[in-house]
Parts: C-alpha cells; structure tokens; sequence
C-alpha cells in the first residue's frame, strides 16, 4: 500500500444558491482542484463523487456520468465517474475511495468531490428527503425527524451526564464566530446563548440556531501518491489515516444513543492508523449537524471524557486557541450542510490549515487535523488524519 497525498484543494461558496446547478457547482470545485494541483483533465484517472440523493433533491440519477461528462472527462478522456452514497458522510466515503484506489496503485491521480443541491424542493421535501438517510420503516414511517433521532440523543445526554442548555447553545456560538471569518460560509453572524434558546422551536432542546441549515454547494480535492506529490505542489497534505466504521441505522438497537459508537471505532482506528493519539490533534471538523452532535464527536474521539463535552465547550477548550480548535470552518452550523459535500469541504479546511492559508481562523502550528463525517445518526461514519508530514 502506498502512501497518500493531497495536492489541490477547492471549496465554492456555501448557501442558498438560488442561481446555481449541482453540475455548475461541482464543475467549479473539479476545476479548482484541478488548477490548485496544477494539473490538467488528462492527468485524472478516476473520480469519486460524494451525493446523498440527487433524485430527491433534483429529479437526477447518474451522477456519476453526469459529472464527468459536464466536468469535459468524459468525452475526450472517458475518465470513469463514481457516484458515492452513505448519507450525509457520502463526502467522506468519496474521500476514502479515492485515498484507497491511489494507495492500492490501481489509479495515480484520483478527484474526490462531494456536492449536493437541497434546495431545489421545499422545506417538507428535504426532511423527508433527509429522514431516509435513518430507519425508514422503524423510524420514519413513524414519524421521527432528524431533528427529532437527535433531539432524543441530546435529552438523554443531558440527563445522564448534566449537560446544560447553555453549552448546547454554546456549540453554535462558537461555530459562527470561527464562520464569520470564512469567507465560503453560509451564515457569517454572530450569535449569542440567549439568541440560540430563544430562537424557534424545532424538538426540545433543540431551536432553529440548534440546527444545521439547508445548503447548496461542492468542494473538491486531488489525491495523489506521497511519493510523486512534490511534482505538483511544495505543501502536500498528507493522508496519515483513513478509516470507515458502521453501527445500526435505528437509535433503538444502539447499544447507548449518547454514544456514537462507529465514530468510537472509526478514531480508535485512525489513531492506530496514524500512530497518534487525540492530544496529537491540532484541530478537527467534526459532524456538528446539530449541537449535541459536535458534543458527542469530541467525546467519542477521545478529545474530552464522555460528558465532559458541553462544559468543555462553555469553557473555551473547543475555541481557537483552546485546548483543541474544534470546527474552525464555522463547522455545518454556520458553514453550511450540503450533506454530500460536507465531507470533502472538511478535507479542504484540513488543507488550508495544514498550508497556513485559513487567514483570520487560522489555528496556530497545526501539525496534525483531523476529520469526522458522519451519515445519519451515526450508522456510517468516515474519520481521516492528515499531516504536513509523511509519516513512518
């Protein structure tokens, strides 16, 4: 197995980007990350493209070819074109399907792009839509939200562990002042504990400020072998780990639903992988599709004990400059969400902090960053390491 790098990076803006296409958006990420590696369409040997449901949210299937083909890889270059799927960590999957055909030695030169479209249907549709992402016929059907799966994990958390309303507040405070000063961010506003309680109710605890939002938008990075990455840049990112891990699709069969267990397994083995440790990490982009979510991330891979997470979080630890800087992106709550994409835009803000080129959210001396993906409430969940070091 070879070693892996990353030598171009490209994130468009995050949004409601009434005027844009899924195809527009991913072409601009693919050739990006293109012009960022400094290579050309005939360099690429394959393409993964991460998309949760592209026939939900915009009556197209085949996503695949269709990238490929308005990206101009199809025609001339017959590059093949893969569409990846595993809910909102389908980005990450693509990521780690390109890592995994450049390391086998089966491709040199791999695209990972991630990209949805979600808001070409109404409010209705997309948590339909996103609902299908948990146990349709156990959950779903009966008439669970994902605002809801969660809303259950952060009631539970806060009576076994006494976390506060406050700290979960504190989450998306702490997000939206690293987003202000991300220029690709969808909501680059500051916002305080009173507002985020006092917002719209969407499921006890949670408000609308609670919540990720709906979000158009792509990004896109170029996978190469360690050993040829100074070929295209003088800053490679290295990928030191890449690891997948599942557990049930229903809350009900989890062994504790204020454990995502798969990212437990997922860390465990990406620290192993890697041959670090969590207090190795510079900073991370973790799942923070709702405030709960970064919470459990931070403790379920092993940056603070189980329960520690919130006051961690209220006490400045997760901010830039504490302890550890969590989400410096502004992370999916200001950021933004377009869950097939969410993935990949993670690796692109490891990239620009490892190159020192995240401007006024820049982390200092980051070595090491790590990624945290997760699809639905925790039934698939993609964890990557990545270094300005190659490693052993």
């Amino acid at each position: 197995m070879r070693d892996v790098a990353i030598v171009g990076a490209y994130t468009t803006k995050f949004g409601e980007l009434w005027e844009r296409s899924l195809r527009d958006m991913v072409v601009e990420a693919g050739i990006g990350s293109i012009e960022d590696a400094g290579i050309d369409g005939k360099d690429i040997d394959a393409m993964y493209i991460g998309n949760m449901s592209g026939g939900r949210f915009i009556g197209q299937e085949h996503l695949g070819a269709l990238i490929a083909d308005y990206a101009g890889l199809a025609k001339e270059f017959h590059v093949p074109s893969t569409r990846v799927e595993a809910a909102c960590a389908s980005g990450g999957l693509a990521l780690r399907q390109a890592v995994m055909a450049v390391a086998s030695g089966y491709y040199d030169v791999v695209i990972a792009a991630g990209a949805e479209k979600m808001t070409d249907i109404d409010g209705s549709g997309v948590t339909d839509t996103l609902a299908a992402a948990a146990d349709r016929e156990w959950e779903g059907i009966m008439g669970a939200t994902f605002p809801g799966l969660y809303s259950m994990i952060a009631r539970l958390h806060m009576k076994q562990y006494g976390t506060t309303r406050e700290q979960l507040a504190d989450v998306a405070v702490k997000n939206h002042e690293n987003g202000i000063n991300n220029p690709i961010a969808q909501y680059r506003n500051k916002i305080t504990i009173d507002q985020v309680i006092n917002s719209t109710k969407v499921s006890e605890p949670f408000t609308i400020l609670d919540c990720s939002p709906v979000t158009d938008g792509a990004a896109s990075v170029i996978v190469v072998p360690a050993e040829d990455a100074r070929k295209y840049t003088d800053t490679p990112i290295y990928v030191r780990a890449s690891t997948q891990a599942s557990d049930t699709i229903s809350l009900h069969d989890r062994r504790d639903i204020t454990t995502l267990d798969a990212t437990v397994a997922a860390g465990r083995w990406a620290f192993e992988q890697a041959k670090l440790k969590p207090e190795d990490i510079d900073m991370v982009e973790v799942h923070d599709c709702f405030t709960i979510a970064e919470i459990c991330a931070i403790e379920d891979l092993g940056f603070f004990k189980k329960g520690d997470g919130g006051r961690a979080t209220l006490d400045g630890e997760t901010r830039i400059g504490g302890k550890i800087a969590v989400n410096p992106s502004g992370g999916l709550k200001s950021c933004g969400h377009p869950v097939g994409a969410t993935g990949i835009k993670q690796a692109c803000e490891a990239v620009y902090q490892l190159r020192g080129e995240a401007g006024k959210r820049q982390v200092d001396n980051v070595k090491y960053a790590m990624t945290h993906n997760v699809g639905g409430t925790g039934a698939t969940c993609a964890v990557h390491i990545f270094s300005t070091e190659r490693g052993q």
